[in-house]
């Protein structure tokens, strides 16, 4: 009995996840890490939150269970894991990401719809959060992306899709001159994060890549995270259109989330399809393989891939 007892955890363990889950998105909407960098009482942030002051001391008790906070003597505290990456302000910032996963909350609560109809549950949307949870989860990862990449011998690059302008940033602080071309209300978004750090050789250009022009004469074109948002017949005429905006001798390069070819594994790479079944017309996870195909197929030649971490680089070029 106590070899099912154990098994039984591990589903468990599935269906118990929305609970954590939900306590950080409340505690992020509320903003409690900005309150706790000095120890405070719990009637303290009921206090400043407004809230009330025994759902406020439950929450707290949850947040310290996590792992997220610290108590001692009835007064709370951030651990290192919330000061670092849960107050705002800090570089390393992941509230934007958060609040976004708390939008897809709701969107997938329509999962059973989505089954039913195959069509998308997308009921809630906050653009912002979404571009800035994209820089949440760029910064900590753009600098060894492009080391990665490579930029010897690029002197101009795209950033398709750029979004909040992140991977921009870097190529841009290693000499590239740097076309951004996203949404107008992304590009909006994105001046403002870059602000200040913004260089001269990041210029923008406002559009929807599949209708409209995304300039020429690019060493690098860089697609980050977007393909898994299309169909297949979609990607396959951005790609076209990234071909005949390439120099002679350009290149390629496909950040997605990496998954198997018969698309199960890494279990990550099959939820965020899900994600795609529930926010999308006809986007889900792409394998490798189907992206090296689509390169292929067009004309594009040395196709090769690098997985790092939860994403892959799939590269080729002319």
């Amino acid at each position: 009995m106590s070899d099912i007892a154990e098994r039984a955890k591990e589903i468990r363990k599935i269906w118990g996840g929305f609970q954590g889950a939900r306590v950080l998105f409340t505690a992020n909407n509320y903003r409690v890490f900005d309150y706790l960098i000095k120890p405070q009482s719990a009637k303290t942030i009921s206090n400043r939150l407004k809230t009330n002051l025994r759902a406020t001391e439950i929450l707290l008790d949850a947040l310290t269970g996590l792992g997220l906070l610290k108590k001692h003597t009835g007064r709370y505290k951030n651990s290192s894991l919330a000061s670092q990456f849960l107050v705002s302000g800090r570089p390393y910032y992941q509230g934007d990401i958060i609040k976004h996963a708390d939008t897809l909350w709701q969107n997938w609560s329509g999962l059973d719809y989505v089954l039913k109809t195959g069509e998308p549950y997308h009921k809630a949307h906050n653009h912002e959060a979404f571009i800035l949870g994209m820089h949440n989860l760029a910064v900590l990862k753009a600098e060894n992306i492009i080391d990665v990449i490579g930029l010897k011998g690029v002197k101009t690059a795209l950033d398709l899709g750029g979004g909040p302008g992140t991977y921009s940033m870097e190529m841009a602080k290693r000499g590239v001159k740097v076309t951004l071309f996203d949404r107008p209300e992304t590009v909006r978004i994105a001046k403002k994060v870059l602000g200040k750090n913004r260089t001269k050789d990041i210029k923008f250009i406002q559009g929807d890549f599949i209708l409209d022009d995304i300039g020429r004469g690019y060493d690098l074109i860089f697609i980050s995270q977007i393909l898994h948002s299309m169909p297949e017949k979609d990607n396959i005429c951005i790609l076209k259109k990234c071909k005949k905006a390439l120099n002679a001798g350009g290149s390629i390069v496909i950040q997605e989330f990496n998954i198997s070819n018969d698309r199960t594994q890494p279990a990550p790479g099959a939820l965020f399809s899900i994600n795609m079944l529930v926010n999308t017309e006809g986007g889900r996870c792409y394998s490798p393989d189907e992206l090296k195909h689509w390169l292929g197929k067009i004309g594009f030649k040395k196709i090769k891939k690098q997985i790092i971490a939860d994403c892959v680089l799939v590269s080729a070029g002319l």
